[in-house]
């Protein structure tokens, strides 16, 4: 007896970690900045256009698709092709994370910044305004 509630506790348990794992790689500024050099990645700001202005990451073509638009799901297919990975960020990451996950779950392969443009800068690494 209970060796079967043991069995039953374990896949529950197994049930309940499996569920919250994420379909896509959060990695450090380091590394996201190699990623984004390479020329097949597409760069997705996913914050809103007036914080894009202030400073975004500039590499290659960028989109910037704001994630809390209900249209960012539509406007990014038609944007984004499936077969090319798709590099996202925001201002400190949860944004990021959500728009990771959404397309993530339509197919996409994702890569997410871990900590946003804040931890970008703090890196030390460059930002451009929309001016420039």
């Amino acid at each position: 007896m209970n060796k079967i509630l043991l069995s039953i506790i374990g896949l529950f348990t197994s049930c309940f970690c499996c569920c919250g794992q994420q379909k896509f790689k959060t990695i450090d500024a380091d590394e996201f900045e190699q990623m984004i050099a390479m020329p097949d990645v597409q760069l997705v700001d996913v914050r809103t256009q007036e914080e894009y202005n202030e400073g975004h990451i500039k590499e290659g073509r960028i989109l910037n698709l704001n994630v809390q638009k209900d249209d960012f799901m539509s406007k990014a297919k038609k944007l984004l092709d499936k077969k090319r990975p798709v590099a996202v960020y925001c201002r400190s990451g949860k944004r990021s994370a959500n728009a990771a996950t959404k397309l993530s779950e339509e197919g996409y392969e994702v890569i997410d910044l871990k900590g946003g443009i804040l931890e970008w800068q703090s890196r030390g690494k460059k930002v451009y305004k929309e001016e420039e």
